[in-house]
């Protein structure tokens, strides 16, 4: 399905211009873990370079809410409610999930990801009291970001969709989740692609109606 925004056709699915749709290059993974993707309006505005869409589309079982203040929301409400569910962030009492499967109840797991720079993560945790009481959850890791297109505040830093993946790497691991490693193998294969678009777009600017430009963390 397609829609338009002004004069220029874009996908309704990735929301990304339909002349550099990336909806072909995503296989789904069927997850038992609900993915939560809590996304900024700022972060939403960010098309041309937003792996939250791309996070979502790839797992049938997630869900996208844009906004700032959670918390009042009442679907987010009710997976917490229902789910033993944590929240991506590296504090210092987060549960390692590298090198053990925090889980400890019959309840599905949910795993909460802010999408957004790091300021804009800080007012949401800031205003959503709900989300201030899940437990958080970090991983280890030595990989880097493959994000050649934007700037991330710190090297060991990664986009919304690399996170999903190492977690998705290690959930298989702690055998939570049964995935084919031709999945795992197969998806960042949509951010690539977008990167790879990217850039023949800067090397090139004459050659699209659009001039793309690196774009730096707030």
């Amino acid at each position: 399905m397609k829609t338009y925004y002004g004069d220029r056709e874009k996908c309704y699915k990735c929301y990304r211009p339909k002349s550099s749709c990336m909806c072909e290059y995503i296989t789904p993974i069927q997850t038992q873990t609900k993915f939560v993707i809590l996304m900024h309006p700022k972060e939403f505005k960010k098309v041309k370079n937003n792996t939250g869409f791309f996070t979502h589309l790839s797992l049938p079982n997630s869900h996208v809410f844009v906004g700032i203040d959670f918390s009042e929301h009442q679907a987010i409400n009710e997976i917490i409610a229902s789910h033993e569910s944590y929240i991506l962030f590296p504090s210092e009492n987060a549960k390692n999930l590298t090198t053990s499967y925090p889980k400890s109840s019959e309840k599905p797991l949910a795993i909460f990801l802010i999408d957004s720079t790091w300021g804009c993560t800080k007012k949401i945790f800031t205003l959503s009291k709900n989300l201030q009481k899940l437990q958080h959850m970090s991983f280890s890791t030595q990989k880097t970001s493959q994000y050649e297109i934007k700037t991330q505040p710190n090297s060991l830093y990664l986009s919304t969709m690399e996170s999903t993946l190492v977690v998705l790497e290690l959930l298989h691991q702690h055998k939570i989740e049964q995935l084919k490693e031709s999945e795992l193998q197969g998806f960042l294969q949509p951010f690539f692609q977008m990167i790879a678009y990217q850039k023949a777009q800067i090397a090139n600017p004459q050659s699209h109606a659009v001039r793309f430009k690196r774009h730096s963390q707030e």
